[in-house]
């Protein structure tokens, strides 16, 4: 097999290439075909901020009682127990995931927990709804 005699021929000529043109900030175990250039670096940063920008404005014209998660989910909560045979004829608890989908969606954009201070996912407000609003289902289901 030729590649394997392939590959630390051109980790070798890529680090010496390093060491004569002066660059001193490769971290070895990285390739050199994953390093940024400063350029690439400001390019990403640049339409990063533009995403998210953008993704402050999704729901801007939206009444509150319809982009916010928890609020949504009261509604749901107050259908289940005042008409709760409806509630089931509808297949709520099928179309809740794809109805909170896009909302959840928007709130993680800026979400990378590849950061050093990230939220943990549990402790996201969005989450807790969620969790609280699976609990009192099944408390009313086990009445």
């Amino acid at each position: 097999d030729h590649s394997s005699e392939f590959i630390p021929k051109c980790r070798t000529c890529r680090r010496q290439a390093r060491e004569q043109s002066g660059e001193g900030d490769h971290h070895e175990g990285l390739s050199s075909d994953e390093e940024l250039t400063p350029t690439e670096v400001d390019e990403f940063q640049k339409s990063k901020d533009n995403l998210l920008e953008d993704s402050r404005k999704i729901f801007e014209d939206v009444h509150a009682d319809f982009c916010d998660i928890r609020k949504i989910l009261l509604k749901f909560q107050e259908w289940k127990e005042k008409f709760p045979d409806s509630y089931c004829d509808a297949y709520i608890s099928f179309c809740l995931p794809k109805l909170l989908n896009p909302l959840i969606r928007a709130q993680l954009i800026s979400w990378n927990p590849l950061e050093q201070n990230f939220t943990e996912m549990e402790e996201m407000p969005w989450f807790r709804a969620i969790e609280e609003f699976s609990d009192a289902e099944n408390v009313s289901e086990s009445k």
